[in-house]
């Protein structure tokens, strides 16, 4: 029987009043212990009560019904009483485990199942991040950065390095910071003090340093040591030119937000992130299209086997692309981006290849660059060793996206109406099209879309917390 209007009103007013409840403890949880909590791997801190309530809904996808937020609240209110250390936290996964035992007292469920980071210091010594360049990906990661900040949190920006531009360049800078016109505006606060040129944004002061020269920048002077420099300019690619960095006082590795040259190691996080070692002090975050179709693909390969296979990338025109026509060093980039497509090239086929080795010599690939700021697509055109069907592909990547390793870096999706826009500002490296999926026999086509600038930029966040050692332990752990 089909509820009353006013039923249903009722209905959604008490999840929302649920959702508020949990925000003060799910910010002092972060605050006071950090532990970041999430819903199947969709994080709520600073999230608002309407957010809160939407991730429970996400849960559907996981369980075919919607989270009680009764439940989450009481499990959030028995956390807060748990003296924990540091932990990632998904509470829906943890909600669904306490059901599945038979909802034994939840006190000692969550003494158990947490236990060790029960009585665990919560304090751990934060590793100096250093933005070297401060573009669209720059930015970006200053967010994220700024997002996780907390006492207790692993990683702290401590500076931004750039080419001076202009006499008010720092209010320049900090404005681009505040306002997006893809992303929306910054959540929070910013001011900037041109004096001792730092910008403060929620909380986290951020050293503004002028330099055209990585190498003569003495970080120690800033109270910064033994730092991860992230260069986001592209200039150099190679260890000679990235080797600059460790020149400078105060900067122990160097990791670069773009495909690296020669024997450098191309990093996709979820993939090959483990082959990092204390020697590797440069590397490499890969691209953001290889960030997008690796997990895919070796997922792929691990099930159906990949014989080979061509990837066409639809992608975003981007920064280097001219707006009006115009001399450009590259074959047809110096075209008008904002009124052609633009068929370009891409090294992200050959590129998975330095994280997936298995894959190598077996993909083509091409991109076509198009009139859209951000978010593209990858078309994966593959032929497989063993047959499938549309629908066990689809099972199988959905799986993966809500219980496995590869869960931050795959997500799946079936809707008849998505269309670009509708992944701006998704954290997951890609986004399998289910309703897009061609299956016949052994030939696959998929449709993996990707917000090439902040799905990327969350990519690297994970890189960097590994090269830091300071991602907190993940509870429940995730499934291989």
């Amino acid at each position: 029987m089909p509820k009353s209007p006013e039923t249903a009103l009722e209905n959604w007013m008490d999840r929302e009043a649920a959702a508020e409840q949990m925000i003060p403890l799910i910010g002092a949880l972060h605050r006071n212990h950090g532990v970041v909590t999430s819903i199947h791997g969709r994080r709520l801190v600073h999230k608002s009560a309407l957010g809160i309530v939407k991730a429970h809904r996400y849960a559907r996808q996981h369980s075919g019904e919607e989270l009680a937020t009764t439940d989450t609240l009481a499990l959030l209110q028995a956390l807060a009483g748990l003296d924990l250390g540091a932990a990632s936290i998904d509470i829906a996964k943890l909600v669904l485990r306490h059901q599945a035992a038979g909802r034994p007292d939840l006190d000692a469920f969550l003494r158990e199942e947490l236990a060790p980071v029960i009585g665990a210091s919560a304090s751990i010594e934060p590793t100096d991040v250093v933005l070297y360049g401060f573009g669209r990906i720059g930015r970006l990661l200053a967010r994220l950065l700024v997002d996780h900040e907390s006492p207790n949190a692993g990683l702290r920006l401590r500076a931004i390095v750039v080419r001076k531009g202009s006499d008010n360049d720092i209010v320049k800078r900090a404005s681009l910071l505040r306002r997006d016109s893809v992303h929306g505006p910054f959540d929070g606060t910013i001011s900037v003090d041109e004096e001792n040129s730092t910008i403060l944004a929620n909380g986290t002061l951020i050293q503004v340093i002028y330099s055209n020269d990585p190498a003569t920048v003495d970080y120690t002077a800033y109270g910064i040591d033994n730092a991860i420099v992230v260069d986001n300019t592209g200039r150099w690619r190679d260890f000679d030119g990235l080797g600059q960095h460790l020149r400078a006082k105060g900067v122990a590795r160097v990791l670069l937000t773009a495909p690296g040259k020669g024997d450098m190691k191309n990093i996709v996080h979820g993939i090959n992130h483990e082959s990092i070692t204390d020697a590797d002090t440069i590397v490499s975050a890969a691209s953001c299209t290889t960030n997008a179709i690796t997990p895919v693909l070796k997922a792929l390969n691990d099930k159906f086997g990949v014989v080979h296979g061509h990837v066409e990338t639809v992608h975003s025109y981007t920064n280097d692309q001219n707006l009006i026509d115009n001399f450009h060093k590259g074959d047809r980039r110096g075209r008008s981006a904002a009124l052609n497509m633009v068929i370009t090239e891409t090294g992200a086929a050959k590129a998975v290849a330095k994280a997936l080795p298995e894959l190598a010599g077996k993909l083509t690939g091409n991109a076509i660059r198009v009139p859209t700021p951000d978010v593209s697509m990858a078309i994966l055109n593959l032929t497989l060793e063993t047959e499938t069907t549309k629908d066990e592909v689809n099972q199988y990547l959905r799986g993966l996206s809500l219980n496995s390793n590869l869960r931050q870096q795959i997500d799946y999706i079936e809707s008849p109406e998505v269309v670009s826009t509708d992944f701006v500002g998704s954290r997951r490296a890609g986004v399998v099209d289910g309703l897009a999926t061609i299956s016949n026999g052994k030939n696959l086509v998929l449709y993996v879309w990707y917000d090439n600038e902040f799905g990327y930029s969350n990519q690297v966040i994970r890189v960097v917390e590994h090269m830091a050692n300071a991602h907190p332990r993940v509870f429940p752990p995730r499934e291989a």
